[in-house]
């Protein structure tokens, strides 16, 4: 039997469950909501930027929100918060199929967005950081293959169940999963892999051989160097699977073109997780860290001159590697450099600032859709500014490498 098989063999129960969180919070994520835009601004009246903007308020809202949510994963065990998280899910994805108006559409979207981009997520990538120390990248890289399952199949799942079902109807039963799946994972986890007390007395360090406060961090150079690697992914990525609809108009090449391109963005992704993971594991996350945005400048540029959608795939592919070695890196990150006892509340704050961009992202380029420029050309803009965020992260990660 090979180590990782060995691994994962031993570490099934705590690894499905990283997986099991970060597939259900798909129903949170702007890739899987954005499917739906089509409909909602026609049920609402919404132009672009209207629907962008409230977009952007309710996910403002929710990183609010998870500053101050996020850090009871340094008090509560996953057995219990993963469950109570799903619920909440469950229960805006059932105000959302109900929705009559722009306030509570604004409600529904804020409570997808806390409980499926934010909690859910969370929670399981912090467990695993927990979890597993010497192979936390692994870890965290199989755990993550939940986001890119969800990627997968869910578009190209729902795109076609939307040519027999209404969007609302569709809504119903994903509520109706959550409202099932909540009470088996608390079943699930009877015995967790470490016990609750594991983040006071069983916590590796970080930077100076020492665990930080979140106070402590907002103080630290290496945390503001970071900021813009925060926003950037988030917001830009968030904004591509946001204008999806848009993309396919402006490119002439239909909907259902650009979610065909999804799996392969999924593949790429799930292959630089993997390979992110056994970087972080064997030299630590430094090496990555001026790198891992560089593609995805290279994607939106490709997508912006893309002549067809072979050259689509191509820029699909590479924005793949880079949210793949983010996917590794968005959690090894903090814990390499402030140590896990109080690493809930300080992905939490990072968290909050990925939940900010995202809310950034598709308010900010649904405006300026709106102003007559569209997302395609765009893209330009965004490259530069993934290529200056990677040079300060190069700088931050000269910082971790001395400790």
């Amino acid at each position: 039997m090979t180590p990782f098989v060995r691994f994962m063999r031993e570490n099934a129960l705590w690894l499905g469950t990283g997986v099991l969180l970060t597939l259900l919070s798909s129903f949170g994520q702007t890739f899987f909501i954005s499917i739906f835009a089509g409909q909602i601004r026609a049920d609402f009246g919404l132009s672009h930027g209207a629907w962008g903007g409230i977009y952007a308020a309710a996910t403002m809202a929710s990183a609010v929100v998870m500053v101050f949510a996020g850090g009871l994963t340094d008090r509560l065990r996953v057995r219990v918060l993963g469950p109570a998280a799903i619920l909440g899910l469950a229960i805006a994805v059932l105000g959302l199929s109900l929705a009559q108006g722009v306030w509570t559409l604004a409600l529904a979207v804020f409570g997808l967005r806390v409980f499926g981009q934010g909690m859910i997520g969370h929670t399981a990538m912090v467990a695993m950081s927990r979890w597993f120390i010497a192979t936390r990248g692994r870890a965290v890289g199989i755990a993550g293959l939940g986001y890119s399952v969800g990627e997968a199949l869910l578009p190209l799942t729902f795109v076609a169940l939307m040519a027999v079902f209404g969007w609302r109807e569709l809504w119903v039963g994903v509520a109706v999963v959550l409202l099932v799946l909540s009470p088996v994972l608390f079943l699930t986890l009877g015995q967790e892999r470490t016990p609750q007390s594991f983040a006071q007395s069983h916590s590796s360090t970080g930077m100076q051989g020492r665990n930080w406060t979140r106070a402590e961090v907002l103080k630290s150079t290496f945390f503001w160097l970071m900021v813009p690697s925060l926003l950037g992914p988030s917001a830009w990525g968030t904004a591509f699977f946001f204008h999806q609809v848009h993309i396919a108009e402006v490119k002439g090449w239909g909907h259902a073109v650009i979610v065909a391109m999804f799996p392969v963005f999924t593949v790429v992704a799930v292959l630089f997780l993997q390979i992110a993971g056994w970087i972080v594991d064997r030299y630590g996350s430094a090496r990555l860290m001026p790198f891992y945005m560089l593609p995805s400048a290279a994607g939106f540029i490709v997508f912006a001159v893309a002549p067809s959608p072979w050259w689509g795939v191509f820029g699909m592919a590479l924005m793949g590697a880079s949210v793949g070695m983010n996917g590794t890196l968005g959690t090894t990150i903090w814990a390499e450099a402030y140590g896990t006892r109080h690493l809930g509340a300080i992905r939490a704050m990072a968290t909050a600032g990925m939940v900010l961009g995202s809310a950034i992202g598709p308010g900010l380029t649904g405006v300026i859709i709106d102003a007559g420029v569209d997302f395609v050309r765009q893209g330009w803009g965004i490259a530069v500014f993934y290529v200056m965020s990677s040079m300060l992260a190069a700088l931050a990660a000269r910082g971790l490498q001395r400790g």
